[in-house]
């Protein structure tokens, strides 16, 4: 699945692996959609060939509808999609007041969760009407394993790994020409992760490994310690669980 001069959505592309994801894409050749709200970085993409730098505050539905109203309309030959915003929340149920637990818990689910689905949705005739394309969700090993710290964090994206499966089943059968990707990154040292853990890789690594797995027609994408949280899930499901629970 090559992406060398696609027409591709970086979502969460002004930060973190969503930048560096962005500047691989640039130097294939290929066009970018950036969407982000950091409104400094989306202007230092102004000048950039090949870049087409948009805000959209995902946690926003009705920024998410025109998001997709306005690529829809202004480029049609879009044929990939990186899902990769994001947004962690550590905090305390039990010690957390209602309101704030319950705007968190609103917050962290449209946009881990809701704004990829919509996005998706809403472009998928667009994509429908490439020779091929390929939709990227990029989840986490707290997909598999949640950790107690981030619990909403943990169960979007566990939402959205399931979800990325039941729509590579339903698109295989209705359009076998779209691929639909899911890439799981290890912990990445970006502003969302400071303070927290150890052995972190580069965004620019992450990127790298992500668009590396995609390239080889891989499905599934485990980058670094990913690969080995996947393979003690697979095996052994309860040193996965106390692994997490600690964290």
């Amino acid at each position: 699945m090559k992406l060398e001069k696609r027409k591709v959505l970086v979502t969460g592309g002004t930060a973190g692996i969503g930048a560096a994801l962005t500047e691989r894409l640039l130097q294939q050749a290929c066009e970018v959609i950036v969407c982000g709200r950091q409104r400094d970085a989306l202007e230092a993409l102004n000048n950039r060939k090949g870049a087409y730098p948009v805000y959209a505050d995902l946690a926003n539905q009705e920024d998410v509808a025109r998001l997709a109203l306005e690529i829809s309309a202004q480029h049609p030959d879009l044929s990939v999609i990186f899902n990769n915003a994001g947004l962690q929340v550590e905090f305390d149920i039990a010690n957390t007041p209602m309101d704030e637990a319950i705007e968190i818990a609103r917050r962290e689910t449209q946009i881990n969760f809701l704004a990829p689905f919509a996005l998706t949705t809403y472009l998928l005739p667009t994509l429908a009407r490439q020779p091929d394309a390929i939709i990227v969700n990029v989840t986490s090993p707290l997909a598999l394993s949640p950790k107690k710290s981030s619990p909403i964090y943990c169960a979007a994206k566990a939402a959205l790994r399931s979800y990325t499966r039941s729509l590579r089943f339903q698109l295989a059968d209705s359009h076998p020409h779209i691929h639909v990707v899911e890439a799981q990154p290890p912990l990445v040292d970006t502003a969302m992760t400071k303070g927290r853990g150890k052995g972190k890789i580069s965004p620019q690594a992450a990127a790298q490994g992500i668009l590396d797995g995609v390239e080889s027609g891989r499905l599934e994408v485990y980058v670094g310690k990913a690969n080995l949280m996947h393979f003690i899930h697979r095996w052994a499901p309860s040193i996965a669980e106390r692994i997490t629970k600690r964290w």
